[in-house]
């Protein structure tokens, strides 16, 4: 028996796409409007699918052609072949239009774990095929994980210089006091450094932008403080006011997280901003994903804050001080 092949050269994409199109549609002619063909250009691709392949693919019954068992067989495997590309088209598709793909972002300990979330899922609710990877790390590791390239995105708690890296300051309102709930003051719509004399205190970790606008402050009015306890991390910080270990001053974000869980805010006079960091790898530009993720995080942010200035001070109303 001779040995039966295909002439590959005589195949083409589009004999392939029209036979799909006659077994989808069950007929020449509506192939045809799937192609936006005539009809005697997919009944000449359809021959010359026949001849290269020296298989018969349809049987004609009055008006109607039916496929061979052989067409069966044959388009179970050209379905798997479009299946995948058709993914491959959708993944491109998905990509294009900022939906799949994968973002990794780095933030440091205080915003990864309160405010970052929030925006992360909402960055989700309509990207459900987008990988997101979230670590909270001290903010010279996060500078390191994005000069090395191991994230796209990179929060930081103070505004670096480094060369590979580019460094955006995103500002943050004012910091706020928090004091437990029931403190006496606690009574106070605004706090100033004289209210914290002889006050135990939870400060910030030093070698921070925070901790040192925090002890200028204070430095600056003459007012010494009884520093009980030190902390790296705000979040730490606001547990200890809630548990009636101190008093302390955090960032707005973090003192949003607590407001139901024993900690009460106030604004804090003198005025001491709030800024962080977003980076990126200077040697590449931010993806769309991650120049669309920037973008929302900022206008969320600015919403989150602008909701906090307008809500009225939880508690007994305040008396100035």
């Amino acid at each position: 028996m001779p040995e039966y092949y295909v002439c590959m050269a005589s195949l083409n994409q589009r004999q392939i796409e029209a036979f799909r199109a006659v077994m989808m549609a069950g007929g020449i002619t509506s192939a045809a409007r799937i192609l936006n063909v005539t009809q005697p250009a997919v009944s000449r691709l359809i021959r010359d699918l026949q001849l290269a392949m020296r298989l018969k693919l349809f049987e004609r019954q009055g008006t109607r052609i039916l496929p061979t068992s052989e067409a069966l067989s044959l388009y179970q495997e050209v379905e798997r072949s479009f299946v995948g590309l058709d993914r491959i088209v959708q993944a491109a598709t998905d990509l294009h239009a900022r939906r799949a793909g994968t973002l990794r972002i780095a933030a440091y300990p205080a915003l990864a774990t309160s405010f970052l979330p929030y925006v992360v899922a909402k960055f989700l609710k309509d990207r459900p095929k987008l990988h997101v990877s979230v670590m909270g790390l001290g903010s010279r590791i996060v500078l390191d994980q994005v000069a090395s390239g191991q994230c796209d995105i990179g929060f930081a708690s103070d505004v670096f210089e480094y060369p590979s890296v580019v460094s955006v300051s995103i500002k943050q309102s004012s910091a706020v006091a928090v004091v437990p709930a029931g403190h006496p003051l606690a009574r106070k719509s605004v706090l100033k450094p004289r209210d914290f004399r002889d006050q135990p205190f939870i400060t910030l970790g030093q070698f921070t932008l925070m901790r040192h606008r925090i002890d200028h402050a204070f430095s600056a009015h003459r007012v010494q403080r009884q520093v009980h306890v030190e902390t790296q991390l705000t979040e730490i910080a606001c547990g200890l006011v809630a548990a009636g270990v101190g008093v302390s001053i955090v960032d707005p974000l973090m003192a949003e997280e607590f407001k139901n869980r024993g900690v009460v805010a106030r604004p804090f006079s003198p005025r001491i901003d709030v800024e962080f960091a977003a980076m990126h790898q200077a040697q590449r530009n931010l993806s769309g994903v991650a120049a669309e993720f920037i973008d929302m995080f900022r206008q969320e942010l600015a919403e989150r804050l602008h909701r906090q200035a307008l809500r009225p001070p939880a508690g007994r109303r305040p008396r100035r001080g």
